[in-house]
């Protein structure tokens, strides 16, 4: 019963350090900082294992610095601030610790869209190979995190297939970024690309998952609700949604 306490009340204590950090200090980089702080035993064991510890904990890392970034732009709206900060102890609380394979989908296609929205929303001014090498770590990450909960060989190979295509979504967008102003004045806003980006991701997880569970053969059966979704989710925006928003930033 202590443990469970404390662990609740460490996480809790996280998500309202977070904010109150922000809320006091007029730059997101002590949140990141504290946010980093927090995964303290990616070190706590010897050298070798390091890199290991970091890439499975590179999805939590992606959504913690994803917050500090929607946090910091919704500065003057407290109560959307205040909402963020709930959310994310809910992560940290209910969502991060399920090892069930729907909550591990669920985790690689939060951190998927959480980080892609994030970075678009800071990396104006960031030059355009930073903005694919990060695009490309976040698809990485997202997708050996999904692969993990399959007994599968070529699950780094397959990461960083991924990971290009993310990448090279990134470029395009660094090149015609578009977003769309939420409502509420929050300054919040919501990349094309990322929802572009989440739902194609929800294709290759339900075309991975039929690949798997079918001797590495893809069912038209299995994926064709996912791919007509995701097709039309994708035409819609891009056809009747280029209108709104920030338009180029």
């Amino acid at each position: 019963m202590i443990s469970d306490l404390a662990y609740t009340a460490l996480n809790v204590g996280l998500a309202v350090a977070v904010l109150f950090v922000v809320l006091a200090v007029d730059s997101p980089l002590p949140a990141f900082a504290l946010v980093l702080l927090s995964k303290w035993r990616i070190l706590a064991v010897r050298p070798r294992f390091w890199f290991k510890n970091f890439q499975s904990n590179l999805v939590d890392i992606i959504v913690g610095l994803g917050i500090v970034v929607f946090l910091y732009t919704a500065g003057g709206s407290l109560g959307i601030q205040i909402a963020i900060a709930v959310w994310y102890a809910i992560w940290l609380l209910f969502i991060k610790p399920r090892s069930k394979r729907s909550f591990v989908a669920f985790q690689a296609g939060a951190a998927l869209f959480i980080g892609t929205n994030a970075l678009f929303m800071i990396s104006s001014e960031w030059p355009a190979t930073a903005v694919v090498l990060t695009m490309w770590l976040i698809g990485f990450g997202t997708a050996r995190h999904f692969l993990s909960h399959y007994t599968e060989s070529d699950r780094v190979f397959f990461a960083m297939i991924w990971g290009i295509i993310v990448a090279e979504l990134g470029w395009l967008n660094y090149h015609w970024a578009f977003a769309y102003n939420l409502p509420g004045n929050s300054g919040i806003d919501l990349s094309q690309t990322a929802i572009v980006i989440f739902v194609l991701g929800f294709l290759a997880s339900r075309a991975y998952d039929s690949y798997y569970h079918n001797d590495a053969t893809i069912r038209w059966s299995e994926i064709m609700l996912p791919t007509i979704f995701s097709l039309g989710t994708i035409l819609v925006i891009l056809l009747f949604f280029n209108t709104l928003g920030t338009g180029l930033l």
